[in-house]
């Protein structure tokens, strides 16, 4: 029997709605949420990712604006103009866009993004509050998009084994304290782990986060496991998965498909992030 298919469009709408209210609330109370996009420089998918974000949020009732600095910005330039957002009670949420210029940090940048408007946990602040389980910080939005597919399913996590493949600060580590945050027992893996596809194989859930085009087989997954695949890898003129899916939906209970799938959820994680922070910053 062929997988049922966790597709994120459903999610996605319900997540609009719930932002939708809760904008609508804050409204009310004089509070009108507001993101701020920061660019160095005209990286093309930097420039399409801040349009479609922009357009996304102010369907939800979300100011956005877009700030686009010359490429040939200064760090302290940089460093000061950002400063002057962080002051600016008006802005609740900032996201900057990345990679830099060369002669603009990244190590120096995250410091200074202010943690109460980092909305996609780029300070290591909010990166500590995740692993502390602090849940007045911002988890990164890909791990967070999986937490509400699983929640929207109605996916068990509590009791549950679940595997997250791959080790990085943007999925995999907070991947797995979200996990751990449900109950779940969660096993890390990355590689260096011995017999991958034996250790997936005890997996109720598999979080595929490798990076690597089709890596994960119907080897890896044991019957009516639930995969959730964040890859996004190219292959010819489209996207693929770290997932094989085609081979995988025989055997597993539950798959994402890429294109429509976690990739779908990730910018209303955090448009609902900014509704977050504007609570946060207005008690």
């Amino acid at each position: 029997m062929a997988a049922k298919l966790l597709t994120g469009k459903e999610v996605a709408q319900k997540m609009d709605q719930d932002i939708q209210a809760e904008v609508q609330g804050l409204k009310g109370k004089g509070i009108n949420p507001a993101l701020r996009i920061m660019i160095v420089g005209e990286a093309e998918d930097s420039v399409y990712y801040a349009n479609s974000a922009k357009k996304m949020a102010e369907k939800n009732g979300i100011i956005c604006e877009i700030e686009q600095l010359p490429g040939s910005t200064s760090q302290n330039d940089f460093v000061n103009t950002l400063k002057q957002r962080n002051a600016d009670r008006t802005i609740h949420g900032i996201i900057v866009m990345r990679p830099f210029p060369k002669q603009i940090s990244e190590d120096v940048v995250k410091h200074i993004l202010a943690p109460e408007k980092d909305i996609d946990c780029f300070n290591p602040v909010n990166a500590g509050k995740i692993m502390a389980g602090d849940m007045t910080g911002f988890p990164p939005a890909t791990p967070q998009a999986v937490m509400e597919m699983l929640r929207f399913y109605a996916i068990p996590m509590s009791g549950k084994e679940a595997v997250v493949i791959g080790r990085s600060m943007v999925v995999g580590k907070p991947m797995s304290m979200l996990l751990l945050g449900e109950n779940a027992t969660v096993t890390v893996c990355h590689s260096r782990t011995k017999d991958l596809p034996g250790v997936c194989r005890r997996a109720d859930i598999v979080v595929a986060a490798i990076g690597k085009a089709k890596m994960i087989t119907a080897d890896y997954i044991k019957a009516g496991a639930t995969v959730m695949d964040v890859g996004i890898n190219p292959e010819g003129d489209k996207f693929v998965g770290d997932v094989n899916t085609d081979g995988v939906k025989e055997t597993a209970g539950a798959i994402t498909p890429v294109p429509g799938g976690v990739g779908t959820v990730t910018t209303r994680v955090l448009l609902k992030h900014v509704v977050k922070a504007a609570k946060l910053q207005n008690p």
